[in-house]
Formats: C-alpha cells, structure tokens, sequence
C-alpha cells in the first residue's frame, strides 16, 4: 500500500483581494466587463447568480431580495471575502443599499458590500460631480426612482435619457456605439460635471475613455463605478486602461 502524497498549503489565490460578485440571472454583460476593470494580479473574483425576471419592473427587482441570501450563500463558504458586490443598479435602489447588505450578511457579515448605486454615489463624490447627466435603458417607473435615489443624495441630474426598454436581452445587445451616440445627443448643450449610464447589462466598457474625450467630462457605467468601489474597499489601488478618469482615483477615503 502506498503512502499518501505530501503536499503543502498556502493562502490561496486573493493575496491582495477575494471578490464575491451576485450577477443577476438574465445578465449577459457585468461578467466580461468586470475582466476589463479587476486585475488579476493577487485578486481572485468570485461569482454568484439570482433569479430574475426577463422583464425589468420595480415587482421584479424587488423580489430578488429573497433570492440574495441564497445566491450569496453559494459562493465558496472558506474563502475570506473582502468585499461582496450585488450587480445591479435598478435592483439597489429598489431594494435599497441597506437591504442589500443585510441580505448579503447573513452569509458572510464581515465582508464589505457595495452595489452600483452606492457605488456611483462614491463616484461622484470621489470625483467632484454634483450635477449629472443620467442615462438609463429602463421603462419609466424604474428610472424614476433611480433618479430620485441620486437627488436624494445631492446628486443633481442636468439631463436625463432612457431607452424606456424593459427586456434585459435586448438591453444586452445594445451596441456600444449607439450607446455611444446616446451619451453625445444627451449632454449636447447641457452643463454637466459628468455622466452616469446606469445597468450593468450594458456594455460601456469599449466606449468610456472615447466618451471622455468627445465630451470632456468623466463617463460613468454601472460595472465600471462597482468594479472600482469594490476594489478600494478591498484596499486595491490599481488603475486599468478600459477605466477612465474615475480609476485615477485611489484611498477609501474617498471611496467610502
């Protein structure tokens, strides 16, 4: 009989940083942009799924709070989570940062949490933007409260576009031009310190640093802001070159 194999052990993959990561179910986009914005040098991402609805209303989103503490709690049980992130804007500000993050602590209370409405809030602020041209892909009463969520914290919106479409796969294929276009048609004549494109099913990734240079201020995107918040509350300082202006910032100082 052979004797059993030595091995040795170390600390894992997340020498600097273990990310968690709940990705709603219909998806298709915050997975591929997060590899954009996460280096991974030493910092390990791990991802999570909640049911969804195809369909985006404020019914739908807010179901999901019961479906977070599951879905959170398939993420490896022995990793040492720095930070958790929720990956979705809508469903934040349906749910609310609070109520996410007690969903998301009932599996792993140590952890930081962040979604992108938080996120973006510390964007802002991180940045110095107080007045916002807002767009978003969502039918009306999604978007209305995600407006009011900004303005209730300071945040002024200067212009505001949506694409009024409820259907996350047609959002998905949403060509980064248009969206594009989209951002260059709604600033056009406005006063504005910066933009916000809210969902993470949008893809933004390719067009941010070209829109910073059509319009002359920071662009921000939903997968963008929670990839950068996440990271600083990890203590991770990295710039990434699909990252714009907002990735120039370091300190959870001003990230918090």
């Amino acid at each position: 009989m052979k004797m059993p194999l030595a091995f040795e052990t170390d600390d894992g993959i997340g020498t600097r940083a273990t990310l968690g990561l709940i990705v709603l179910k219909t998806d298709e986009t915050i997975e591929h942009e997060f590899r954009c914005f996460v280096p991974t040098d030493g910092v390990v991402l791990y991802h999570s799924r909640v049911q969804m609805a195809a369909d985006v209303t404020a019914e739908s989103l807010a179901r999901m709070r019961e479906d977070i503490p599951r879905a959170t709690s398939m993420l490896p049980e022995t990793a040492p989570f720095d930070v958790i992130g929720y990956g979705c804007t809508s469903g934040a500000t349906v749910i609310g940062p609070h109520g996410v993050a007690a969903c998301i602590h009932e599996h792993y209370p140590r952890a930081a949490v962040s979604e992108p409405l938080s996120a973006a809030r510390a964007a802002f602020e991180a940045l110095g933007l107080r007045r916002i041209a807002l767009l978003s892909p969502y039918v009306e009463p999604v978007s209305r409260a995600l407006r009011e969520a900004f303005q209730a914290s300071g945040t002024e919106i200067g212009a505001f576009a949506s694409f009024d479409e409820g259907r996350e796969s047609v959002v998905a294929r949403m060509t980064p031009r248009s969206l594009l276009a989209a951002i260059e048609q709604t600033v056009a004549g406005q006063e504005v310190d910066g933009v916000f494109m809210s969902c993470t099913n949008l893809r933004m990734a390719p067009v941010l640093a070209e829109a910073e240079r059509r319009i002359g201020v920071p662009v921000l995107a939903s997968n963008q802001v929670l990839a950068w918040h996440m990271m600083r509350l990890a203590g991770v300082q990295d710039a990434v070159p699909a990252g714009g202006r907002l990735f120039g910032v370091s300190g959870l100082e001003q990230a918090a």
